[in-house]
């Protein structure tokens, strides 16, 4: 079979590697070896897939379905590896098999086509936010994960230079990092956090009725990684006449429910907003950007 990857993965890294790499241009073999290698039966390359790694159905030998995951290094798909081994399967899916090949994960089959983003919004977001509780612990002893103050410096530096010249960011990109700032002086605890956590990474399992997927794990606080969850379905937001009370409604509802600081989920929701505008406007995305940035205007 062949291991084309998604157009959807192809635009998605070519934002984090304008240049290009070796690995897309590898990948079709590297997906071929690691099927032989576990004498997998392919069903079909999951479309539109993810937007850091290539997501093959597959069947194990004695036919049981799983999920062959390969990604390059800049996704850190080693340290997704660990904090899935940590995690132990609640709240999120497992690995069947200890490390094999670097930056290949063979996982528990999901329900790839049914995320709690099919729920209606009130309890997509109750549904969402009990399975990110599970995931919020302790981090193993010894593990190397990133941090939050080292993933949002890498950011910050970013916003700063792409808010040059562009003066109507720039106010924005000024408040998003002195809330950074703030929030990084005392941090309520340090725990094990998804990193990328939104109803679309919350599958309906087997053995449990949602299970998370794709983390891009990090160490820090809570709010930090409900933070995402606040503007989930964005779009819909904005196109309410009610969007801003609706998004501070969310901001409060979230923070009791999870029991976090409603000021430092607020503040950690304008960093991400900020950040991930910026982005998109950097990489010529401009109507993802105005969503973002207009959102976190209401912040």
């Amino acid at each position: 079979m062949a291991f084309a990857p998604p157009q959807r993965l192809v635009r998605a890294l070519g934002e984090t590697a304008p240049d290009g790499d070796d690995w897309l241009e590898e990948l079709p073999e590297a997906a071929q070896r690691a099927v032989a290698l576990r004498e997998l039966t392919v069903e079909r390359v999951q479309l539109p897939g993810g937007r850091s790694s290539l997501v093959v159905l597959v069947r194990r030998p004695g036919d049981a379905p799983a999920v062959l995951k390969l990604a390059p290094p800049r996704a850190r798909p080693e340290s997704e590896r660990a904090a899935l081994a940590h995690w132990g399967g609640v709240g999120a899916v497992q690995s069947v098999e200890p490390p094999v090949t670097e930056g290949v994960l063979l996982l528990e089959r999901l329900r790839p086509d049914l995320s709690v983003r099919s729920l209606p919004e009130p309890k997509a977001l109750l549904e969402a936010a009990g399975t990110l509780r599970r995931l919020w612990v302790e981090p193993p002893p010894g593990a190397v994960f990133e941090t939050v103050a080292e993933r949002t410096g890498r950011q910050a530096g970013a916003m700063r230079a792409a808010a040059a010249g562009e003066p109507d960011v720039a106010a924005l990109v000024d408040a998003a990092l002195a809330a950074r700032e703030d929030l990084l002086g005392a941090p309520p605890e340090r725990r094990l956090l998804h990193g990328t956590f939104r109803q679309s990474k919350v599958l309906a399992g087997e053995r449990m009725p949602w299970l998370a997927v794709g983390p891009d794990p990090v160490v820090g606080e809570c709010a930090f990684d409900l933070a995402r969850l606040v503007r989930d379905r964005v779009e819909d937001l904005i196109a309410s006449p009610s969007g801003a009370a609706t998004t501070r409604r969310r901001v409060k509802r979230l923070a009791e429910s999870l029991e976090v600081d409603q000021e430092r989920l607020r503040g950690w929701t304008l960093f991400r907003a900020v950040e991930s505008g910026v982005r998109a406007l950097r990489v010529g995305r401009p109507r993802d950007a105005e969503l973002l940035l207009e959102f976190a205007g209401w912040l």
